[in-house]
């Protein structure tokens, strides 16, 4: 199920739509990768801008790169992720968030229905 309250963007990333939004990698994502081993992430300062990579997701089958999905900059990285990267795969839109950032600028995004569109695109 695709939350409804989230925006997404179509490197299959979510985020909150705060001043500091909280972003992740949406479920199809975090399925799509396998289990996930390592997460690399950008250092709170990092300024970021949208559709450019600012961090990776290593899992048992591959490595991918984690898109900022909107202009910012990073103010906190989730901790939890060190110790337990699984927490992306568990619970990608809770407790497996990524980062949280100020957001500057932000591109068009899709809503919940727009994603699921997405997903159905062949």
């Amino acid at each position: 199920m695709i939350p409804q309250h989230l925006r997404y963007s179509r490197d299959h990333e979510w985020l909150t739509d705060d001043e500091t939004a909280t972003v992740g990698i949406t479920a199809f994502a975090a399925d799509a990768l396998g289990d996930v081993v390592f997460v690399e992430l950008p250092a709170p300062g990092t300024v970021v801008t949208a559709g450019d990579p600012c961090g990776e997701i290593e899992s048992t089958k591959s490595v991918s790169e984690v898109y900022a999905p909107a202009d910012g900059e990073i103010v906190e990285v989730n901790p939890a992720l060190d110790a337990e990267p699984g927490l992306v795969n568990k619970d990608p839109y809770g407790a497996g968030w990524l980062f949280r950032l100020r957001v500057t600028g932000t591109p068009a995004l899709l809503n919940a229905t727009g994603y699921a569109d997405l997903l159905d695109t062949p």
